[in-house]
Formats: C-alpha cells, structure tokens, sequence
C-alpha cells in the first residue's frame, strides 16, 4: 500500500478519485480497511492540507472533536454532541470532516452482507433483527447514520466549502436509491475543507444510547434557536441525519416494528430540547 503526502490541497484532490481513500484521523477509515468494507492501493494523507482550528464561526474540517468540546466560541449543540461522541482517545483523533461522512453502523453491513446498501436486493434489516435501525427515511434501506456531531451542525443551519463548492449541510446528505445508493453527495476526489456553524440564541443536544457513555444514538435530538426560529434534527433514525420540520411530523414515522420504541423517545427528547431553547419568558 501507498501512502501519499500531497502538500496542498489540489495535489490530494488530483491524487483521489481513482480507488485511493483520504486519510486525516483514521478512526473511521481504519477500522473499515480492517474489516475488509473498504479497499484501497493508496492512501492520500490530508491532515497538513486541511484548514483545522476554529475562527469565529468558521471550523476547519481537520479540527478534532477534542478540540471543538471544550471552545467556548462553539454552539452549545455541538459542543454537546462531539463531547457525547465516542471515547476520548477516539475524540482527540477524530476530526469533524470525517464524522460527517461515518458510515452506517448497520451490523448487516458491517458484516459484510450483500445487502441493499452494498448494491444487493434487500434490506435484511427489514426481516431480521433491526432494534437499533431507522424509524423514518427507511422505504429502501433501514440503516442509521450514526453522527451526532451531524445532527447538531444540521440543526444550527452549518454551511460546508469544499475544493469544489459552498453548500448548505443538508446538501450534503441524500437518501439512497436504486441509481445511486451513496448518502452522501460528495464526490470521490472532493474534499471538505471548512463549516461555517451560525450563532444561536440557544442550541442544545440530547441523546439517548444503551451505555451512559461511548456509545451510537438510539436516538439524538439537537435543537437550535434563531429569534422566533427553532430546527430540530435526528441522529440514529434514518440514513442519513434527519431534519425534523416540527414534533409533529413524528406522527408520520415508519418504524419497523423493532424500532417504534424510537418514536417514543424521540417524542421525549425533542419535546426537552424545545424546553431546552425556549426563550425565557418575560
């Protein structure tokens, strides 16, 4: 295996694109290599070309997870979301680029499963065990994206540049379909190079996980504040992170039936992150 050091930005992105994978933190690409889901003859190393560090509203995509919990200059939300985010050791490496594009957590597709997001004809999720799967966006494929970090830059209206474009968050997500299963609509030698996160007036981030640390969302809940303004976005219900348009579309829900459990929490936590934001009453 190759492992390439390109000294800007435009060297690595004409080194991607051709079956080589982009390499910053490691702590999603590795284990993927490892266990056989992604395969590649060389590695572009983009640590040193990636803007990292925070300016005002402006986060560099190299800028780890670590280092974003504890500014002060941060929305609340998502100072929440990367705290509750994996281990320490796993947050002082991860950046914030490579969390937004995590893969399922799906185990049948981490398991290797010719299964509808691997480009086979179905979801086994749909039959099989799926307590931990999606309750909504789920028609083709039933797994959850599992980012909290994208939940909470979803909600606070983040807005992403890459080396090729300047899009709002949201855009960079899709639900996949039988032309195009990828959920994301980045391209192969495309590379995200910095968010501009606005400023709330109060932004909060709620999760509920099987362990009380260290673990994926059963479901996660960020909300933010803009004047008379507040979005709601969902982690581990759908694959992709999921803008919720008011508590009230949760009555248009399609769990499996392992998953309606999810319906209720998110009930609960979406009602405690509006409380959370609220503005105070005078």
């Amino acid at each position: 295996m190759e492992l390439l050091r390109p000294s800007s930005s435009e060297e690595a992105t004409s080194a991607l694109g051709n079956g080589s994978r982009a390499l910053a933190g490691g702590t999603e690409l590795v284990p993927l290599m490892r266990d056989g889901l992604v395969r590649a003859d060389t590695l572009v190393y983009i640590r040193d070309v990636v803007p990292s560090g925070i300016d005002g509203t402006r986060i560099g995509a190299g800028t780890t997870l670590a280092e974003l919990e504890v500014d002060p200059q941060i929305p609340q939300a998502l100072r929440e979301a990367c705290t509750q985010a994996a281990s320490p050791q796993l947050r002082s490496m991860g950046t914030i680029g490579g969390n937004l594009l995590q893969a399922t957590r799906c185990w049948y597709w981490r398991l290797g499963f010719d299964c509808w997001l691997h480009g086979g004809e179905k979801c086994f999720a749909r039959d099989g065990a799926h307590r931990e799967h999606a309750m909504v966006g789920n028609e083709q494929c039933a797994s959850a994206h599992p980012s909290d970090v994208a939940a909470a830059l979803l909600a606070l209206g983040a807005t992403v540049r890459t080396t090729r474009r300047e899009f709002a968050l949201a855009e960079l997500y899709r639900l996949p379909t039988d032309d195009d299963r990828n959920v994301t609509t980045l391209a192969p030698d495309e590379l995200i190079l910095e968010l501009d996160v606005p400023t709330p007036d109060a932004s909060i981030y709620l999760k509920a996980m099987d362990r009380r640390k260290w673990s994926f969302p059963i479901v996660g809940v960020a909300a933010a504040r803009f004047d008379s303004e507040t979005r709601i976005a969902l982690a581990g219900v759908a694959p992709i992170p999921w803008t919720l348009d008011s508590p009230a579309a949760l009555e248009d829900a399609t769990p499996l039936p392992g998953t309606a459990y999810k319906v209720d929490i998110a009930r609960t936590l979406v009602r405690r992150a509006l409380e959370g934001v609220a503005a105070p009453s005078r």
